[in-house]
């Protein structure tokens, strides 16, 4: 995607904003399938993927935005691989762990993200940066050691879910805008459902009992996985277009309002509050985080005026 030229910063950072807030929604529905409807977390991830194809293959069919037309069909249908063993890995989470727990965890993704930036990429990160990356992780393991004393090595598949995730992201920037963002999220939905079958079909013939395939118990669990489905479809591509409109620096920070929603979330629905020592590490990993992103702000702004 090219960010070199923003249309409109304010719209951007409002639309980023929004889809934030409503984001932790879906993984709100995951856990309630999972708590109340005793679906497998592989069931609600197959049905996270198959009803965004669902909504948008008709969409990008009207459009004209055929799936023949994807220049990188394959890279395309890895996105939606990589995307779905993420979610498989949070909605798995979520189903043990509290809502917040699991989003202060998972944003260990920003440090990651550098890291790979640095090595892989050879983008320069300077000592300061390094720094906030060590303590962002000395955070992460402030609201993990409680977690993984009650809930064992699932604590740690928010960190295995940041990783794919960052491969994602890895993925967005070498494909770039060669397709349409209709096209992205219809590939995606078919990458996803496709890996999420296969996977269904291995994990429950290993008696993997989060792996146990399913249907929808009721019909308001039924409503539920639609609105899954259609949130993800389409709130992703709102994501798309927020990038489009502003710069990369600019929404990152607003990532971190998934988490003031799904505490209320997690409250609300389920009684979940993370205690005074999670807050600590929840603050420290927000901060590194910003402070990460404020670094690349200011040497962006040095490099401008260079």
């Amino acid at each position: 995607m090219n960010h070199s030229t923003p249309e409109n910063p304010i719209k951007g950072m409002a639309l980023m904003a929004s889809c934030m807030v409503v984001l932790p929604v879906m993984d709100a529905i995951a856990k309630y399938m999972a708590t109340f409807e005793a679906m497998s977390p592989g069931q609600v991830t197959f049905y996270r993927f198959f009803f965004q194809l669902v909504c948008l293959l008709p969409l990008a069919v009207v459009t004209g935005s055929a799936l023949i037309h994807s220049r990188r069909p394959w890279m395309n249908l890895l996105r939606g691989v990589l995307h779905a063993a993420a979610s498989l890995m949070f909605f798995t989470a979520v189903k043990y762990m509290p809502l917040a727990d699991v989003f202060a965890i998972y944003f260990v993704e920003p440090f990651m993200l550098t890291m790979m930036s640095a090595i892989f990429l050879g983008d320069r990160v300077g000592w300061r940066r390094w720094l906030a990356i060590i303590v962002g992780f000395a955070g992460a393991m402030i609201v993990i050691q409680p977690s993984y004393a009650i809930f064992g090595w699932t604590a740690l598949l928010p960190v295995v879910c940041a990783f794919l995730f960052t491969l994602y992201l890895f993925l967005n920037r070498a494909i770039g805008d060669g397709d349409s963002p209709l096209v992205m999220q219809t590939m995606a939905g078919v990458g996803g459902t496709v890996f999420m079958a296969a996977a269904l079909l291995v994990g429950d013939a290993q008696g993997i009992v989060d792996f146990e395939p399913s249907l929808p118990a009721t019909w308001p669990g039924l409503i539920l996985l639609v609105v899954l489905g259609s949130l993800s479809g389409y709130v992703h591509l709102l994501v798309v277009r927020a990038f489009r409109l502003a710069p990369l620096s600019l929404l990152a920070p607003f990532q971190y309002f998934e988490i003031i929603s799904a505490t209320v979330l997690g409250y609300a629905l389920f009684g979940d509050f993370p205690t005074a020592s999670k807050w600590v590490g929840i603050a420290i990993i927000v901060g590194s985080g910003l402070f990460i992103i404020w670094r690349e702000r200011a040497r962006e702004a040095q490099a401008a005026s260079a």
